[in-house]
Formats: structure tokens, C-alpha cells, sequence
């Protein structure tokens, strides 16, 4: 139903990746460890990737808000990025030609979920499960801190997901 916030627990998250193409694992864990939309991890260029200060950066014409993210990378993230490193000269996740993936297709992802057994998700569903799993850790990420880290503009967006926090 509209407004309905599907995230993926720990399990889901598994069995999902586990089903997904080869190509599609570095994209999928980076979005799982950032938050980033679908563009944003797909078109990343190592331009906007800091490894030594451990930060990457929306540019605000890339951000849907139009302001810029700054992203710190957790280790989760940063293992992803080491292991792209030396695939290409501009892009983070290129694909074999050279070139990000220009958009993920419908069916080829619905059937990878399919083939988890996962009832329902969308990739933009991997932003929904980073950012519950922020407020369901002890203690949660700061709702203002999870509105800066996502890039939302407006703090209502990020009460979709509070009471999913544990206090």
C-alpha cells in the first residue's frame, strides 16, 4: 500500500544477495552500507570517493534534494570500494564494457527476488532497510543525524521510519 516502508531483515538481506548476478553484488552491498540511491551508487565516480578521509560525496545536481550527501564510509563500505579499485579509471561499479550500468531492469530484478523467495522489493527498498537498520541499532541513529546522512531535506521523510527505533 502506499506510504508501506518494506525493508529487508538480516535474513532477507542474505538470501537476497545470495540470488542477485555477480555484477550486481558490489552495487548492492555499497547501497546497503550507504543508503545511496540507485543512481548514486551506479553512476559514483572515484572523483567523488575519498578512500584515505573515508568520505564520498553527492554532488547536489546528482542528489534528488539538489543538496549535496556527504557519505562517511563504514568499513562495510570501504571493504566494497577496495575491492573496485583498478576496474576503471572514472567509474566505481563499472560493468564489463566499461560503463555503469545505465538503469537496473524491472524483470531482471524482480526475478532475482523471486528467486530468494522474497515476497516483494524494489532496489530503492535497500535504502529503506539501511536506514531501519540505523534506528534499530543500540542505540539508534539520531533522527537529525539519519536526515543528513540519507540527504532528505525534510526531517518528515525520516519519521517514516522512527518507530522502528528501539527506545
Amino acid at each position: 500500500p502506499p506510504g508501506r516502508i518494506r525493508w529487508l531483515n538480516a535474513e532477507e538481506w542474505g538470501d537476497l544477495r545470495a540470488k542477485l548476478p555477480a555484477a550486481w553484488l558490489p552495487m548492492a552491498d555499497f547501497a546497503i552500507a550507504t543508503g545511496l540511491r540507485q543512481a548514486n551508487v551506479f553512476w559514483l565516480e572515484w572523483g567523488q570517493v575519498d578512500l584515505t578521509r573515508k568520505k564520498a560525496w553527492i554532488h547536489p545536481d546528482d542528489a534528488k534534494g539538489r543538496v549535496p550527501i556527504g557519505v562517511p564510509l563504514s568499513d562495510a563500505a570501504l571493504e566494497v570500494l577496495h575491492r573496485q579499485v583498478g576496474k576503471s579509471a572514472v567509474w566505481v561499479f563499472p560493468m564489463q564494457d566499461g560503463n555503469p550500468l545505465p538503469k537496473l531492469k524491472s524483470r531482471d530484478w524482480k526475478a532475482a527476488v523471486k528467486r530468494a523467495d522474497i515476497a516483494f522489493c524494489t532496489w530503492h527498498d535497500l535504502r529503506h532497510t539501511w536506514a531501519t537498520w540505523h534506528l534499530m541499532n543500540d542505540p539508534p541513529t539520531p533522527l537529525e543525524v539519519l536526515q543528513r546522512l540519507g540527504g532528505w531535506k525534510d526531517l518528515r521523510m525520516v519519521m517514516r521510519y522512527a518507530h522502528l527505533a528501539q527506545s
